[in-house]
Order: C-alpha cells, then structure tokens, then sequence
C-alpha cells in the first residue's frame, strides 16, 4: 500500500466559532424550513376555515408554548439572516482574514438576540 497523506478530519482541526456559526446557519435554515413552514401553514389554514378556525390558531400561537415557537422562530430568522450575511461576504471573497472572521463569527448569532429581542420588544410594547 502507498504511503499517501491522510485528508485533514475533525481531529485535526481546532474548533472555532467560524464552524459553529456555519453549523447553527443550517439549523436555523432547516428549523424555519420545517417549523416556519408548518405554522405558515396552519395560518393560512386557518384564515381560509374561517373565524373560528382562525380563533384556535390566535389562541394557540397567544399561549406560552404559542409564543416560544414564535419567538424561536423570529430568532432562527435573524441569527439565519445575519450569518446569510456573513457568508455573503465570504462568498464575495472578503473577511477571511482570522481576526475578522473570529470577529464576524461571533458577532453573528449574538446580533441575531438582538435583533430578535428589538423585534419582539417593538410587538410587545406598541
């Protein structure tokens, strides 16, 4: 047998926030996907039932774990967006210098909390 060079593996590689950000923009992307789909779905479900189909889906999505979705949701939307963003930038061939990528990296989800609280903040408060 050869002596050929192994490809690089996960044991070789140090974890970053670079990876971690790339693997939660999936998450994100496959959760609003799935869970997006399925209360867009049940929305317009219920708004072409009728009044009292669409009262069971105000009063679902109004209760504690209503809301935990919603907010899980509009989270998943702006973390998705902002690393969208990120690689974006990288796509276009800028920001792969360490620092900034580090720094984008980390930026990224915590700008999405943000967003998502200045979101429902907005809701909440109006």
């Amino acid at each position: 047998m050869a002596n050929r060079p192994m490809a690089p593996h996960l044991q070789i590689w140090k974890w970053g926030p670079h990876m971690a950000v790339s693997i939660l923009h999936r998450i994100t992307g496959d959760g609003l996907a799935l869970v997006g789909l399925g209360v867009l779905l049940w929305w317009l479900g219920a708004m072409a039932a009728g009044a009292e189909a669409y009262a069971v889906f105000a009063e679902a999505m109004g209760s504690p774990l209503g809301l935990v979705v919603l907010v899980g949701l509009s989270w998943a939307f702006f973390s998705h967006m902002m690393s969208g963003l990120r690689h974006f930038v990288l796509d276009i061939g800028a920001g792969y210098e360490l620092d900034t990528n580090k720094t984008w990296s980390i930026l990224a989800p915590l700008l999405g909390i943000l967003l998502t609280a200045g979101f429902w903040a907005l809701i909440l408060l109006r």
